[in-house]
């Protein structure tokens, strides 16, 4: 439904991605369960609409961690998603270009190693979208079709102007992505960085079958994963150096087809490429605070990681599901959604454990994808150790999984 010109929301959320759509959907279902009714609304430049079915899968995906299942579930979006759309991976292979694919080195988690049915989820990206918006929309939410323009911050509320109006809020959520129009107007500061890196992605054919698995290969100068998809096919995701990349997009599909073979050491035997290639500049964005006055930033807005241990989107929904909890829990109360003591309380809680996982990616592209020297050299040996190692593997497929960690009720699940 669109809201009128004149609406007064408690919370604005500015962008329908995953983190926006979701944050609303749990706002909205949380308080229609109880306490007092909040007023949400979610601006969205255009209705994000899921793939048909039997049309070809889309090479944007996310790996969904088991607690980004909790938290779509609790926004009702997981059901919208869980279908013939949607691959499982129950195994990982990871492995320095030093060690043949098949040697005893190769890291390999295993679901049932930890008891669990799988690692995660392999979803399109637009599909996670439209299911959270769909899920907002049905728990009574309020979708509004515009673009921001700018933001005036008052005392009690803020006032959006949009290309559809101008509405009120006494919390807005920037949820806009790296090039934050929200995180701009208040006037919050961040680090950004390239990596001096470009992701090709891609959907590929392979002569043996996927198995389940996310395969991921260090290279000499980047990192190459082929993640599987429902239909036997597999995404591929190769972030090279920017000379590397521009060489790599210059070649043909044959070229690029072969070197992608020999990259992968032949894991999954040849392969075809059966989408166009499409390429991205990697950078990394740490925003200084999360939060201002009755503003807060969640997912790409606050942080931007490096993808090749796909964390983007389930960092983007532990924001999510934690600025929602602790906005339920303060309006419950009967606290303003926009008060300091609440989004300070947010920007703690999702800082420091995204700081510490955007330090933990950093350190392995550059060790175990760049790395060169004596402590390379061990961190890149240390794969072989940690597969040898019951008690290390469980630790990680812990940390796989999403479930460790200072995490927010909708992730725990029960």
């Amino acid at each position: 439904m669109t809201s009128p010109p004149d609406a007064l929301f408690d919370v604005l959320v500015i962008g329908g991605g995953l983190a926006g759509g979701c944050t609303g959907a749990l706002l909205q279902r949380a308080a229609a369960q109880g306490g007092r009714p909040l007023n949400i609304a979610v601006l969205e430049h255009g209705r994000p609409r899921a793939p048909l079915p039997g049309t070809p899968f889309e090479p944007r995906v996310s790996a969904l961690s088991r607690a980004s299942e909790r938290i779509l579930a609790s926004a009702g979006a997981w059901d919208r998603i869980a279908g013939p759309r949607v691959q499982a991976y129950e195994r990982m292979r990871v492995w320095h270009h030093t060690v043949p694919s098949a040697s005893p080195d190769v890291l390999v988690f295993d679901a049932a190693d930890a008891g669990e049915p799988n690692l995660g989820w392999i979803a399109e990206n637009r599909l996670v979208q439209a299911a959270v918006v769909e899920a907002f929309e049905a728990a009574g939410g309020h979708l509004i079709l515009g673009k921001l323009s700018g933001l005036s911050v008052h005392d009690r509320h803020v006032e959006a102007l949009t290309s559809t109006g101008t509405f009120s809020a006494r919390l807005v959520v920037g949820a806009d992505g790296a090039r934050s129009v929200v995180r701009e107007a208040i006037g919050l500061t961040a680090d950004s960085a390239s990596y001096g890196q470009t992701a090709i992605v891609a959907n590929v054919s392979t002569e043996r079958p996927h198995e389940c698995t996310a395969w991921q290969r260090f290279l000499r100068a980047g990192t190459l994963a082929f993640l599987p998809l429902a239909d036997g096919s597999s995404s591929i995701v190769w972030s090279a150096d920017d000379e590397s990349a521009a060489a790599l997009e210059a070649g043909s599909d044959a070229e690029f087809e072969l070197d992608l073979e020999r990259q992968s050491d032949g894991a999954l035997g040849a392969i075809r490429l059966t989408t166009e290639r499409a390429s991205f500049p990697l950078k990394k964005l740490a925003a200084h605070r999360y939060t201002a006055h009755r503003c807060a930033l969640i997912g790409d807005a606050a942080h931007v990681v490096h993808p090749l241990a796909g964390q983007g989107a389930n960092l983007g929904l532990l924001d999510a599901a934690s600025l929602a909890e602790t906005v339920i829990a303060a309006s419950r109360e009967g606290e303003d959604p926009g008060a300091e003591r609440v989004l300070r309380q947010y920007e703690r809680w999702r800082k420091s454990e995204t700081q510490i996982m955007a330090t933990a990616i950093d350190t392995f592209d550059r060790l175990l994808a760049h790395g060169a020297g004596p402590v390379a050299r061990l961190a890149q040996r240390g794969l072989g150790w940690v597969n040898r190692s019951p008690q290390l593997k469980r630790l990680f497929i812990g940390r796989a999984l999403g479930i460790k960690g200072e995490l927010p009720h909708a992730a725990r699940g029960g």
